[in-house]
């Protein structure tokens, strides 16, 4: 068995998704699929629908990668992606106006008011 690593994250929901939220700007995140499927057993994990890495981006604020609790990677999702403008917005990009790369595209978040992001998905805005 190999050395523990230990990783600090930040636990968030919206709209009723639960994420564990890893700052990679800060410290390298080396198998997320796999603490995924550790930590996001509700019974021997700290409970989550998945993993969320929070990154550096060459054309964004961010980029955020989203791996869901079997460890399989996704495209994007909208109360994730509003999560990480929250998270982004109290850890020092206090814009107004985010954008935020995902494996489906840049996404525009704006902020709205006390923890209320408003993000374009391309067809339609989720609150």
């Amino acid at each position: 068995m190999g050395p523990t690593v230990t990783y600090r994250f930040t636990k968030m929901q919206g709209c009723g998704n639960y994420y564990l939220y890893y700052d990679c700007f800060a410290q390298p995140v080396t198998d997320p699929a796999g603490l995924a499927r550790r930590f996001s057993d509700r019974h021997f994990g700290v409970g989550s629908d998945g993993v969320i890495l929070i990154l550096p981006s060459e054309v964004a604020d961010a980029r955020m990668r989203i791996f869901n609790a079997d460890g399989s990677e996704s495209q994007m999702c909208g109360n994730g992606v509003r999560c990480v403008a929250e998270w982004l917005y109290t850890h020092g990009a206090a814009k107004e106006t985010l954008r935020i790369d995902t494996n489906s595209g840049a996404k525009t978040i704006t902020h709205r008011g006390a923890q209320l992001w408003q993000v374009e998905m391309g067809g339609y805005s989720a609150m």
